[in-house]
């Protein structure tokens, strides 16, 4: 199973890297589109490599993804730790209702009481 995770990643960097070399022209990249740009008086942009556009958008939109998937998660999470205090609380109780129960008994007798 192994071999086979390194399988795909390999062959996914070797397109990777093949898509990056045909796609080394570069390109403008502009904040507002010319005639706005021309309107306001301000017009930003940098020229980088096409693949680094489209590299930087997946990027970009991986980590979106991720975060919204993360926030999307939380009431499961609230939920769970929720769950995990109430279980501690009540295991605490069982632990004090079965010291109460095996307070006048031999430690012997405790002992194996407490295990069934």
């Amino acid at each position: 199973m192994r071999y086979i995770r390194y399988a795909v990643l390999g062959s996914l960097g070797i397109i990777l890297i093949s898509v990056s070399l045909a796609n080394r022209g570069m390109v403008t990249l502009k904040l507002m589109p010319d005639d706005l740009a021309d309107l306001l008086g301000f017009n930003h942009g940098i020229a980088l490599p096409l693949f680094v556009v489209v590299l930087g958008g997946v990027v970009v939109g991986l980590i979106l993804g991720f975060l919204w998937e993360w926030l999307r998660e939380h009431k499961h999470r609230k939920d769970v730790s929720t769950k995990k205090r109430e279980v501690r609380k009540l295991e605490r109780e069982v632990g004090k209702l079965k010291a109460q129960k095996n307070e006048g008994k031999d430690e012997v007798l405790a002992i194996l009481d407490e295990a069934s």
